[in-house]
C-alpha cells in the first residue's frame, strides 16, 4: 500500500482515499472476499485522521465495493461483473428490456421515482455552482461545450468504460437527437446509413429529416443478423449494442467484432449509441466498440437524460481524432446548445462522484430486483 494524499488539492482527503481504494479494488489489489486494512493502519499510512478514513470506508460500503462485518472488519464484496461495464442479455423479458421503468417518449423509458437522481443532491449542487462559479455563468459556452465538463467526461469514460479520449474529441449537445443531426452533417448524405430494425423511432426520424438514405437491418437476439450485414450497401452503421429498443437485444462480444469487421471491409463508420448502458446489471465487463475498434472509425454517443433526469438535455459524442479535425472544419461554427449553468452542474456531479454514487445505488437496487424475479 502506497497511498499519497495530496493536502494541497481542493478535493477532500476522504474522497482521495476513497478513489485510491476503489482503484485497487477494481484493479484486483484487494480481490473479492479480502479484508481492507484497519482504519488505524490506513490513517497511519496516509497521514490522515481516523475520521477521514471512516468517511472513505462509509462511501465504499454505500457504493457496494465493501461491506462491514461486526467485529471482523471491512471486506471486499466487489466482483468485476457487478459494476459499470458491458452486459450480456439481462432482464430483456422484464418490461421490454427495461426494469422498473415508465415511458416518457415514444420508445425509450426512464426510471420511476425510486431510480431518479436525488433532488436534494441536485439542488445542493446547483446552489454550489451559483456560489462558486459566479460570473462565469454569464459567459457564452465554447462551441463544443465547456472545457471543465469535457475533461470530466473524459475522466468518467476512462474510469467506467476504459474509453480513452481527449477533451478535444468530446462534443456536447442537447440530447442524442441533436447529435444524430450533427453526425449526418459531418459524414454527409451521399452514403447509405444502416440502422437496426426495429429501432428507436427518433433515430430513423432524424436521419430521414436530414436527407440520409436508410437501410433497416433485422435484429436477432444478439444484434443485427449476419445476413443483413452482408446484403446491405451501407457504409455507416448505427448500432445500440446494449438493450436495443424495442427488441431488448444486446450485442455479444462476437457480434461486436463482426460489426468491426464489417466497417473495416468497406471502410465504413460505426455509430455506437450507448443510451441506457450505465444502468445495466452487468454480467461481463466488456469495452465499448470505440475502445475495441482501433483501426475503425467509431463515433460514441451517450446522454445524461436517462441517468439524471429527462429535463437534463445533455448528450455528448466522442469522435475519432481525424473526424474531430473534419468536424472542426465543417461544423465547428455551431454554438453549444446546452446552457452553461447545466454544464457546470453536470461537471460538479461528475467531479464529486455524486453521479457515480447514484448509478451504483440504482444498479444495486436492480440486482436485488433481479434476484427476486429469479427466485
Amino acid at each position: 500500500m502506497n497511498y499519497k494524499i495530496e493536502k494541497d488539492l481542493s478535493e477532500p482527503a476522504y474522497l482521495q482515499l476513497y478513489r485510491l481504494l476503489v482503484k485497487d479494488i477494481v484493479g484486483g489489489g484487494y480481490p473479492f472476499g479480502s479484508r481492507i486494512p484497519s482504519k488505524r493502519v490506513l490513517a497511519e499510512e496516509t497521514g490522515v485522521s481516523v475520521i477521514t478514513v471512516e468517511h472513505a470506508m462509509t462511501l465504499l460500503c454505500e457504493e457496494g465495493y465493501t461491506e462491514s462485518r461486526q467485529r471482523s472488519g471491512i471486506f471486499v464484496v466487489y466482483r468485476g461483473e457487478d459494476f459499470l461495464g458491458k452486459t450480456g442479455q439481462i432482464s430483456n423479458q422484464i418490461s421490454g428490456g427495461v426494469l422498473n421503468g415508465m415511458q416518457t417518449a415514444p420508445g425509450r423509458k426512464i426510471l420511476n421515482e425510486d431510480g431518479m437522481f436525488p433532488f436534494s443532491v441536485l439542488a445542493k449542487t446547483m446552489r454550489r455552482v451559483l456560489l462558486e462559479y459566479g460570473e462565469k455563468l454569464l459567459i457564452k459556452s465554447p462551441n463544443h461545450g465547456c472545457s471543465e465538463l469535457r475533461e470530466e467526461i473524459c475522466r468518467y469514460l476512462a474510469r467506467s468504460r476504459g474509453l480513452q479520449a481527449e477533451p478535444s474529441q468530446i462534443i456536447v449537445g442537447s440530447g442524442a437527437e441533436y447529435l444524430y443531426g450533427l453526425i449526418v452533417q459531418l459524414l454527409g448524405t451521399d452514403r447509405i446509413y444502416a440502422i437496426e430494425d426495429p429501432s428507436y423511432k427518433k433515430i430513423r426520424d432524424v436521419y430521414e429529416a436530414m436527407g440520409a438514405s436508410l437501410d433497416q437491418l433485422a435484429v436477432r437476439t444478439d444484434g443485427i443478423a449476419s445476413e443483413e450485414l452482408a446484403r446491405t450497401q451501407a457504409q455507416i452503421l448505427h448500432v445500440t449494442p446494449f438493450n436495443s429498443y424495442p427488441s431488448g437485444a444486446t450485442a455479444s462480444i462476437s457480434k461486436k467484432h463482426e460489426y468491426i469487421r464489417w466497417a473495416r471491409q468497406r471502410e465504413g463508420v460505426l455509430i455506437e449509441d450507448n443510451y441506457d448502458s450505465e444502468l445495466t446489471v452487468s454480467k461481463k465487463p466488456e469495452e465499448p466498440l470505440y475502445s475495441i475498434a482501433e483501426d475503425v472509425d467509431v463515433i460514441y454517443v451517450n446522454t445524461f437524460s436517462r441517468t439524471i433526469a429527462p429535463s437534463m438535455r445533455i448528450g455528448y459524442m466522442v469522435l475519432p481524432v481525424h473526424l474531430t479535425e473534419l468536424f472542426n472544419r465543417r461544423l465547428g461554427f455551431y454554438s453549444c446548445t446546452v446552457p452553461i449553468f447545466e454544464q457546470y452542474v453536470l461537471t460538479e456531479l461528475l467531479r464529486t462522484g455524486d453521479f457515480e454514487r447514484h448509478i451504483n445505488r440504482v444498479r444495486r437496487k436492480r440486482r436485488k430486483m433481479q434476484a427476486v424475479h429469479s427466485a
